[in-house]
């Protein structure tokens, strides 16, 4: 979410940052609860101290939804006080609009909806082809329960592979999430029953992360509590088609940019690792691949819409 805020902030022409000790007269800042504060009430509270002190407008991130289990009522109560100490409000998918409908009773047409910006109208060239590394699966992001980390072990050891193949490998390109270190041994050793290698990157640069996501294996999103997901934007940006799980959001994004995903169904993925693995081919996005809304005309959205706000 920092990244992607500092990269619109630079399209429209701002500046980007922590919050300042001294809010300017009109300030617009990127919320979730988990980045402002220790707990869900405190990030409300400094929210609402924010919204006091200058004409506040918020992009919200990370919307509360039925995952959030015995959490969900205090993140519901701490998006309400963010959307009332707010002017305006951004959600970044019609699915989001959707879930503040369900579990916070505001309308959808409340909210204004602006979707993710790419930062390019069309995919990066492809790459020179490299090393091959066969029957590998890529997950980029956090490692932490509900990302796809298992369901990809598991669909991977069923896939099909002939006898004399090594076996099957899912890159976790990134570092397990705070707290869930435990989480990301537990998937080692559920992958070693299973016969299947797992490794996890750890924190990597910008070079050597885009490095991973461009080596071979079949890129997958089967994150199940998405709301709304720049990873997804990021595969497509490098000329990678992920297989993306089915979701309300997934369809939402397939709609808004028609083919850059593979969207399927959770019982499906050993059937779409095995044939995405036959044709590597089919994870690379042709080049005339569509992949506005860009940066740009994201920015131009936020511009018009501060106009119409009070």
């Amino acid at each position: 979410m920092r990244r992607y805020a500092a990269d619109l902030a630079a399209a429209i022409g701002g500046e980007s940052g922590p919050m300042p000790e001294t809010p300017p007269a009109r300030m617009h800042a990127h919320v979730t609860d988990r980045i402002f504060g220790s707990s869900p009430e405190e990030a409300a509270d400094r929210v609402e101290a924010l919204g006091a002190s200058t004409r506040l407008t918020i992009t919200l991130h990370d919307v509360p939804q039925q995952s959030d289990g015995t959490n969900l009522g205090r993140r519901s109560d701490a998006y309400r006080r963010f959307i009332g100490a707010a002017r305006g409000v951004v959600v970044n998918s019609r699915h989001e609009a959707m879930l503040l409908d369900e579990h916070l009773g505001r309308a959808e047409a409340d909210s204004r909806v602006i979707p993710l910006g790419a930062r390019a109208r069309g995919p990066a060239d492809r790459p020179r082809a490299g090393g091959l590394r066969p029957r590998t699966v890529l997950i980029s992001g956090f490692v932490y329960p509900g990302k796809g980390h298992l369901e990809a072990i598991q669909a991977a050891a069923v896939a099909g592979a002939p006898a004399e193949a090594a076996p099957a490998t899912v890159v976790a390109v990134g570092a397990p999430s705070a707290g869930h270190e435990r989480d990301a041994h537990e998937l080692a050793r559920r992958a070693a029953e299973l016969g299947v290698d797992f490794r996890v990157t750890g924190f990597l640069d910008d070079r050597d992360y885009r490095n991973e996501l461009l080596s071979d294996g079949v890129p997958l999103a089967a994150h199940q509590h998405v709301s709304a997901s720049r990873s997804i934007l990021d595969w497509a940006e490098l000329g990678r088609r992920a297989l993306v799980i089915d979701s309300r959001y997934a369809r939402e994004m397939e709609a808004l940019r028609p083919g850059s995903i593979s969207v399927f169904r959770p019982d499906e993925l050993a059937g779409k690792l095995e044939a995405a693995w036959n044709d590597p081919e089919s994870t690379w996005l042709p080049p005339s691949t569509a992949l506005s809304p860009t940066l740009d005309d994201v920015a131009a959205e936020y511009r018009a819409w501060w106009r119409d706000v009070a």
